[in-house]
């Protein structure tokens, strides 16, 4: 049988990222993103689309996109995209 231990929280002993840490992370996950999709077989074109889209949606939200919250989607996806000419719409689209 496995012995129990006791589990503390290291956030606290961690200073908070600095802004280069976190742009450095997330162009990590980016890139993971993009290696993924490619080991799925995807055609670059598609990955470039997929990245595209990611980018479009970073810049106009400013921080990265794991703060968005589904207001914030709604808003993007909502108001925003429904403002833009139909065919930056469209080129997300999939027959």
């Amino acid at each position: 049988m496995a012995a129990l231990a006791v589990v503390r929280d290291l956030r606290e002993h961690w200073a908070p990222a600095s802004a280069e840490e976190l742009e450095r992370f997330e162009t990590d996950v980016l890139s993971g993103f993009v290696l993924a999709r490619a080991s799925a077989g995807l055609a670059n074109g598609t990955i470039r689309g997929n990245v595209g889209h990611l980018e479009q949606i970073r810049t106009w939200f400013g921080r990265p996109l794991w703060d968005m919250e589904p207001a914030d989607a709604d808003a993007y996806f909502g108001k925003t995209l429904r403002n833009s000419p139909s065919g930056t719409r469209l080129a997300g689209r999939r027959p």
